[in-house]
């Protein structure tokens, strides 16, 4: 067994911010205190100052692997991840082949060992016809069941109300829903086609993606969850109208809960006359009403969970018309960087960011000994520096598809370490070649 100790931190956890440091051994963190001695310590690591955020947990990405690798793999993707304080990755379905049945899902569990570079979980899919997998699958083998309530990849819409009804009534774990109302997109669509033909342009994105599209699904969702008491997380929330569905309060006992991504809370649809279709994500980003009102949500407690829904396609992909541009961003190596942004400005504290970005999602979907800075508690850390500005190139970028729509920008903050399980895994611009990810475990609630 190894022994590290970081001193000289400002430790960011449970709503405090405090001086501390923090002796780790064996992958998890065994004290925090003040002035530890570094008796028999292997190495210590002086962090002048700086602080020390739980790693986040990143409910929302998709890592296109199996069958997409081209636009990114279980390993480029997570590296980027831990280059951005990204230590634990919820990945999606949607893949070639989708993972809508258990040996598609026990597959990709093989496929991340000993190649992913951050912790790991996966969401079994949900389609029209696969109901029975829903209510065979067993806890811990997904971390919950994503449900596409709008158009999506393959077979993976689910819009028959009977399975719908079906799903909300007997799945046995967290439903994590896509809302977006699939008749009212295709009406859009039809709109714009017979006044532009297929020269749509992208800046008709939040116009054919609609807040009316949103609000009908989301608000379909949450009536189900209702009626049937599942438990619902909808993701990726784009409208401030949709808010009204979602209490305010702690996510403690809440059993109807929203996310909000960084995308959503950064850009608003002005920025299609300058990145086009670089910014095309499904629901779309939308007017700037819409993004304050979500981060008004985010401030009031309604939204619970910050993430990414990170998406990576290719350049050549991505500069295609409108309808034949696929939707999705990379997201996952600057969505603290973003919010730190937000911290530097005086919207939102370190607290919040750390509550909403690594304290929700470990208790919403009920990961073991992470997602917090305590004793025993596995050492998923990462050491931001407030003082020093990065801009963003292509250079930097650690996806497969090495693009980001955050290029050319200076954030004003950095990440300065990453640690998985207790080891450095990122300092300074240079990642581990060693990927140590491990899979999350999970406990009932």
């Amino acid at each position: 067994m190894t022994k590290k100790i970081l001193i000289n931190g400002k430790l960011v956890s449970d709503g405090e911010v405090r001086e501390a440091d923090i002796l780790i051994e064996n992958q998890r963190i065994v004290r925090i205190d003040s002035s530890l001695s570094s008796e028999g310590v292997c190495e210590v690591i002086d962090l002048e100052g700086r602080y020390v955020l739980p790693g986040l947990i990143d409910d929302q990405v998709h890592f296109r692997e199996p069958g997409l690798t081209h636009k990114g793999s279980l390993a480029t993707e997570s590296k980027a991840a831990i280059c951005g304080g990204v230590t634990s990755v919820l990945e999606m379905p949607n893949t070639s082949p989708p993972t809508t049945n258990r040996a598609a899902l026990l597959e990709k569990w093989e496929r991340a060992k000993g190649r992913s570079f951050a912790n790991y979980a996966f969401y079994l899919g949900a389609t029209n016809d696969n109901l029975n997998e829903i209510r065979n699958v067993v806890f811990g083998e997904a971390c919950g069941i994503k449900v596409f309530m709008g158009a999506s990849t393959g077979n993976m819409l689910v819009d028959d109300p009977t399975v719908l009804e079906g799903i909300f009534s007997d799945s046995p774990l967290l439903i994590a829903t896509h809302c977006e109302d699939s008749p009212t997109i295709w009406a859009n669509e039809k709109i714009f086609r017979e006044r532009f033909g297929e020269d749509v342009p992208m800046s008709a994105h939040p116009d054919i993606r609609s807040e009316e599209a949103c609000y009908k699904s989301s608000s379909m969702a949450v009536g189900l969850a209702k009626r049937h008491g599942a438990r619902l997380h909808v993701l990726h929330l784009s409208t401030s109208r949709e808010l009204s569905l979602f209490e305010p309060g702690p996510i403690e006992g809440k059993n109807i809960t929203a996310e909000v991504c960084v995308h959503h809370l950064w850009f608003d649809q002005s920025r299609y006359a300058d990145l086009g279709s670089r910014i095309k994500c499904n629901p779309a980003i939308k007017a700037i009403s819409d993004r304050e009102g979500l981060f008004l949500g985010l401030i009031q407690n309604r939204i619970d969970v910050v993430a990414t829904d990170h998406a990576p396609h290719t350049m050549e992909e991505k500069m295609q018309s409108y309808f034949d541009a696929p939707a999705g961003l990379p997201l996952v190596q600057h969505s603290l960087q973003v919010m730190l942004e937000f911290y530097q400005s005086g919207q939102i504290s370190l607290e919040k960011i750390v509550r909403k970005s690594a304290h929700n999602p470990a208790v919403l979907f009920s990961i073991v000994d992470r997602g917090f800075i305590r004793e025993g508690y596995f050492a998923d850390l990462v050491v931001i520096d407030l003082n020093r500005s990065q801009i963003i190139t292509p250079e930097s970028l650690q996806y497969r598809c090495r693009w980001s729509p955050f290029e050319g920008e200076r954030f004003s903050s950095s990440i300065h370490i990453t640690l998985l399980n207790g080891e450095v895994v990122y300092r300074d611009g240079c990642p581990t070649n060693k990927p140590s990810g491990q899979p999350l475990i999970f406990k009932p609630r």
